[in-house]
């Protein structure tokens, strides 16, 4: 009986905790709204690659208001690039608990010679 009192209370616990955390939705790049990033002279010819992970602040509107490098690919030229462009990207915003909010997207972009 002890148990199953113990069980219960456990239960009842983590489902007060669960409801107090609001269900967030993450923003989505929407890669059609704009170019690629280019690769710059320089990072061309010292065969510069890498991936780089981008952090977006993204608004309700889907736009960006900041944004900074989480990871970078090695090349600051290349994470450069690479923000400058995605900055000019609109996103799907992200949400939450169902209503459009201002959240944070990563985006990684993998620099690689053809």
């Amino acid at each position: 009986m002890k148990t199953c009192i113990s069980i219960i209370a456990s239960i009842s616990f983590f489902l007060i905790c669960a409801s107090s955390f609001a269900a967030e939705v993450s923003p989505v790049l929407d890669s059609k709204s704009c170019d690629l990033p280019k690769y710059p002279k320089a990072a061309l010819m010292n065969e510069e690659t890498g991936t780089v992970s981008l952090l977006f602040l993204v608004a309700p509107d889907g736009k960006v208001t900041d944004s900074k490098v989480d990871k970078s690919s090695g090349s600051k030229s290349l994470d450069k690039a690479a923000l400058a462009a995605f900055s000019l990207c609109k996103f799907k915003p992200g949400s939450k608990d169902g209503k459009p909010d201002q959240l944070w997207a990563k985006v990684e972009f993998v620099w690689k010679l053809e």
